[in-house]
């Protein structure tokens, strides 16, 4: 779930039954609730 407002940039990888609240950077991974960053390809 991507909450409202919240920008995914490009090539950024979201896990399946992630909850995202913050912006995700291009090229970044998340995944958990709350999702926060697991692996950078920047």
């Amino acid at each position: 779930m991507v909450q409202p407002g919240v920008s995914i940039g490009e090539d950024a990888i979201i896990g399946a039954g992630s909850v995202v609240t913050r912006a995700v950077g291009a090229g970044v991974t998340v995944a958990g609730s709350p999702a926060p960053p697991l692996v950078s390809s920047g």
